[in-house]
């Protein structure tokens, strides 16, 4: 039997922020850079929805089912296809402020593949 998140994401990459209500700069910075990295990389991808990101607050009971099926347990920065789970938070917020091209570069080399294996299959 499937996981429930080989069911949700499957044929598909999800890239996903989880945040909190109250935001810093870094954390809207992650958000902001992983948002234009998925629109400037992948228009058509998430087009015809093989790609989608969403930006959401894990504090907000609505997005409780969401955050545990992907395994967010707070502020994250999740990558989801099928059963493969990647988690860029440290990534983030790491290069989100000094180095957005760095970030941008990180989310590429783990969204590519995944759109590769979807292709494959």
């Amino acid at each position: 039997m499937k996981s429930m998140t080989a069911t949700m994401s499957e044929g598909k990459v999800e890239v996903i922020y989880f945040h909190l209500t109250r935001r810093c700069v870094t954390c809207q910075a992650v958000e902001t850079v992983t948002s234009e990295a998925v629109h400037e990389l992948y228009p058509a991808e998430l087009e015809n929805g093989v790609i989608i990101f969403r930006s959401l607050n894990i504090e907000e009971k609505s997005n409780e089912a969401e955050a545990k099926r992907v395994k967010a347990t707070g502020q994250s920065l999740l990558v989801v296809s099928g059963d493969k789970r990647v988690d860029l938070t440290s990534v983030g917020f790491m290069y989100a402020r000094n180095n957005p091209e760095k970030l941008k570069e990180e989310i590429k080399k783990t969204v590519d593949p995944l759109l590769e294996a979807l292709k494959s299959n």
